[in-house]
């Protein structure tokens, strides 16, 4: 068993994504094998994988075992087929590359990922019963160090203010990295505090699951 500390972590984006290739099947196995027709992908890449598996689409994974039509993606266990039916492996994926680590973060806190519940009161029952539901969206709040001169804070409040997806990495020293795919939104104006510097918040929403590999 072993921890790990925030210090040294590194927070990334990309907004690059290499033309769509079609998925016209994925395997359901622990390490679900996408069929995708000549595309170009090698062993540790990272793709934007969306497809018609609503509990899997909409997520960054790396690919492993690649052959010239088929990849594995890795973490991807599709074995259950009430949650991925044998038809739903279908879509695309989306080589991930240019990201760019997010600047003179002072601070990260994350909400959601929590489990949910719809509670049944029965009438004749003294107890009502919580059933399970699914989980919160997760979303993290950054904190950088306010500097409107600095490239890439300018290059996210323009992702922000179109709206656009990104591909998210969170690479967390002697523990693992995390993926996700999100919505990236910035403040333009600084928060001021006496005797702390100027800091301005990003808000990171993942639309889909996280992915983890750990180190």
């Amino acid at each position: 068993m072993g921890y790990s500390l925030p210090e040294g972590s590194s927070q990334q984006y990309s907004s690059t994504f290499a033309a769509a290739k079609v998925i016209t099947a994925i395997s359901n196995a622990d390490g679900a094998v996408a069929t995708c027709a000549a595309h170009g992908y090698s062993t540790g890449d990272e793709v934007l994988i969306v497809i018609g598996w609503e509990d899997a689409t909409e997520a960054i994974y790396r690919v492993t075992s690649v052959t010239a039509d088929t990849f594995r993606i890795e973490g991807l266990d599709s074995t259950d087929t009430d949650l991925y039916p044998v038809v739903g492996g279908k879509g695309t994926a989306q080589k991930v590359s240019g990201w760019q680590a997010i600047p003179k973060i002072e601070n990260i806190d994350t909400s959601g990922g929590d489990p949910k519940y719809t509670e049944a009161n029965p009438l004749a029952r003294k107890r009502g019963i919580k059933i399970p539901a699914g989980f919160n969206p997760i979303s993290l709040t950054v904190t950088m160090g306010y500097d409107p001169s600095d490239a890439v804070y300018q290059d996210m409040l323009k992702i922000s203010r179109a709206s656009k997806k990104v591909a998210f990495k969170q690479v967390i020293k002697g523990a693992g990295t995390t993926f996700g795919y999100s919505y990236l939104s910035v403040s333009d104006f600084p928060k001021l505090s006496k005797g702390n510097v100027n800091t301005v918040d990003a808000s990171v929403s993942l639309i889909g699951g996280a992915t983890t590999y750990p180190t």
